[in-house]
């Protein structure tokens, strides 16, 4: 008898490891909803639309400003071109506070820059693609392709010097463009970056808070049984000596879902000498990261005006 229930426990135990790791290597987030407009902000704002680069249809938020200077502005994974509404539930359960980017797209306007927001593939508005794979930028590259497309063949937007804000999966999406479509991104004045990131680093972060941590070998066999991609291939580190724009990183230095060389190295790749890597401290909370410019634009604004000018 206890032999057979010292099985079940064992058996219980390999199923609820299987359960968690199945979970944590789900590579089709669920949408999350766009709950806040520019409108809400005393923004004028336009809804527009463009195909990226393979022709999936991307929405997004054109707001003007009364100047020559364009910021396409793209998000992390998972979010949208609004944010992540964590105030709110079930979303609270990943992180119990909002992240709004319409504030950083407040302080841009009211610096006199025109902003272009759109929600990258399978998140926000924006279409389905790739059997719904959030691919940590691997995907999300050909979306910053064609928002560069649209830019340079728009009537007003071609004339436009243009910057980028690109964070997280974001950011990795727009490293690797400049690599596949270098063409496209000659023209661009400036990069702001917060907070890129090597998938296998961050997986195995978030497996450790379950103590799995030692299971990257059957996590990266799940996400591939799910249909997504390993988890090596998902990093900027190949895109980043590929980038000729002058770049500013930000990164929260006690984040837990990273650790500080992952991004050190994106930082260290990228080659000259027009780039600024700035660590936040005192927190540990990751989101604080993105909300970081629509608290405190100041180092954001300084470096677009260096180099927008």
């Amino acid at each position: 008898m206890s032999h057979l229930l010292e099985t079940t426990q064992s058996r219980t135990q390999a199923e609820d490891v299987a359960e968690a790791l199945k979970a944590i290597a789900n590579p089709r987030p669920a949408r999350i909803p766009i709950i806040r407009t520019p409108a809400e902000y005393g923004l004028e704002y336009e809804d527009v639309f463009f195909q990226a680069i393979d022709g999936v249809p991307l929405e997004a938020w054109f707001i003007p400003a009364d100047s020559d200077k364009l910021i396409i502005f793209n998000h992390p994974g998972t979010f949208n071109r609004y944010g992540f509404p964590g105030h709110l539930e079930p979303w609270s359960k990943a992180n119990d506070f909002e992240v709004n980017f319409i504030k950083i797209h407040e302080a841009l306007h009211n610096a006199g820059y025109n902003v272009l927001a759109f929600d990258m593939r399978n998140h926000g508005t924006s279409g389905a693609a790739n059997d719904g794979v959030m691919a940590y930028g691997m995907y999300e590259w050909r979306d910053s392709a064609g928002a560069m497309q649209y830019v340079k063949g728009h009537e007003k937007l071609k004339n436009m010097q243009v910057g980028w804000f690109s964070p997280c999966a974001g950011g990795n999406a727009t490293l690797r463009a400049m690599t596949e479509c270098p063409e496209l991104f000659e023209d661009v004045k400036a990069l702001v970056c917060p907070q890129p990131c090597s998938a296998s680093i961050s997986i195995k972060q978030i497996a450790g808070f379950q103590g799995l941590q030692d299971y990257m070998e059957e996590l990266n066999l799940e996400v591939l049984k799910q249909g997504g991609m390993p988890y090596n291939k998902c990093t900027p580190h190949p895109y980043a000596p590929n980038v000729k724009v002058p770049t500013f990183i930000i990164q929260v230095h006690d984040d837990p879902i990273t650790k500080p060389i992952d991004v050190q190295t994106t930082y260290d790749l990228i080659p000259g000498e027009e780039k600024k890597l700035f660590w936040i401290e005192g927190t540990t909370r990751r989101f604080d990261g993105y909300n970081y410019f629509g608290e405190h634009p100041e180092q954001m604004l300084e470096w677009y005006d260096k180099y927008m000018k």
